[in-house]
């Protein structure tokens, strides 16, 4: 798989830009915060429909602008797809595939597959669980396009059972029982129902990828830092008290039973959390509430590994994805957000010899020296210049010679 052409109109620091690309490593040199990682983000966004740098889209769309609009040509096995998003400030983003207009932006996952590493992927080992819930649902609608859609049906019961038992909460504690309480308890028991039933799906689907993935990270980390403790990952679920013992064990197979099992705990695990549940009015059980458990040894990696180990566990993450993807049988897109210039001789070694072998592989850097001779690459300059339409805020970017941006990426390092 790889993308033979990106086109970007009005996202972030770009107001029109086309880039060719193709096979093989391109790189984008240019100084930091000239929008070199803007060009990957956007392609990042047409494989997960979500940004590594910010959690909603309106700061994708340009400063002035209404609107942005993000579209690829992606090549899989010989055969051309063309993807493409409008992002619409407060409406709904429209997205087409061919030209086509899609019903919803979801039905472009699965197309362009990509495994992006960035220098926020150090919040995957030291961050909080949702982080680490990210990057399995986002590896999850990679795979599975349909996940999308089971993660979008439990968001949305998640949010009407919470708001219901925010309802119950209040006329609990206000010691009243008003015929909102009363309706809000009544109907629960539906919402339990549908909140079980989607998340036993996505929960099965979660244990069943971290089984499936913990070799091909187990692989990386080994590789990358062979003197240190091995590592290990496990999924920790909300649900572990009513769960049959054999779950707990990380080398456990999924079995086809799975989601029956796990939505009669779900159901058993709400029933007994009920009463704690109306008294703070949140949802205390749920695929929302877990969390992805990275081991050194016998230690959690969070609190525990150093700076370099982190480092090393967050590229084991991406490249066990990357990995995996493979295993599937496409390659995906490698992305490598000014990456190298963080890592010692040794990570750089491995993570080039991994780019090296990827179909397609984009990398952004500072200067040329921060990117591994061994990567024979196309090479192009990005430098932003001053916007000159008034009306206009900010930066403009553009693709620009190589050897000016260049010159200009050592000015800047030299003053600062």
């Amino acid at each position: 798989m790889f993308v033979r052409s990106l086109q970007l109109y009005d996202f972030r620091s770009w107001d029109d830009v086309t880039v060719d690309l193709g096979p093989g490593s391109t790189v984008f040199v240019g100084p930091n915060g000239h929008g070199k990682t803007n060009l990957l983000e956007s392609l990042n966004y047409l494989s997960t429909l979500s940004s590594h740098r910010v959690s909603t889209d309106a700061p994708m769309i340009r400063a002035g602008a209404a609107k942005a609009f993000v579209g690829c040509a992606v090549v899989n096995h010989g055969r051309e797809l063309i993807i493409d998003v409008e992002l619409l400030e407060g409406k709904a983003n429209k997205a087409r595939m061919n030209r086509s207009p899609l019903r919803r932006p979801r039905e472009i996952l699965g197309v362009l597959q990509s495994v992006l590493f960035a220098p926020e992927d150090l919040s995957l080992v030291r961050g909080d669980p949702g982080e680490r819930r990210r990057y399995l649902d986002e590896l999850l609608t990679s795979r599975i396009p349909r996940m999308a859609t089971v993660r979008a049906d439990y968001d949305k019961v998640l949010r009407q059972r919470s708001a219901l038992l925010k309802t119950a909460g209040g006329s609990l504690r206000r010691g009243s029982s008003s015929s909102d309480g009363a309706s809000a308890l009544a109907t629960l028991d539906v919402w339990d129902g549908h909140l079980a039933a989607h998340g036993a799906r996505l929960l099965a689907a979660r244990i069943g990828l971290v089984h499936e993935l913990m070799p091909f990270v187990q692989q990386a980390y080994g590789s990358i830092a062979p003197e240190s403790r091995p590592a290990t990952l496990s999924y920790r679920c909300s649900l572990a008290e009513a769960l049959p013992p054999e779950f707990s064990d990380a080398g456990r197979a999924p079995l086809p039973d799975d989601v029956d099992v796990l939505e009669a705990a779900f159901l058993h695990q709400l029933s007994v959390m009920r009463q704690r549940e109306i008294e703070r009015g949140v949802c205390l059980v749920g695929p929302h509430r877990d969390d992805v458990e990275l081991m050194l040894g016998d230690q959690p990696a969070k609190g525990f590994a150093s700076h370099g180990e982190s480092w090393s566990y967050a590229l084991s993450l991406r490249l066990g994805s990357f990995g995996l993807l493979r295993e599937d049988g496409t390659d995906p897109v490698l992305m490598l957000d000014d990456v190298f210039a963080e890592l010692d001789r040794k990570r750089r070694a491995a993570l080039a010899t991994v780019a090296a072998g990827a179909e397609q592989v984009l990398i952004t850097a500072a200067v040329p020296e921060d990117v591994p001779p061994e990567l024979d690459a196309r090479r192009y300059g990005v430098e932003a210049q001053q916007n000159s339409d008034s009306g206009a805020a900010g930066r403009i970017s553009r693709i620009t010679d190589l050897a000016a941006t260049i010159d200009t990426a050592r000015e800047e390092s030299e003053v600062r």
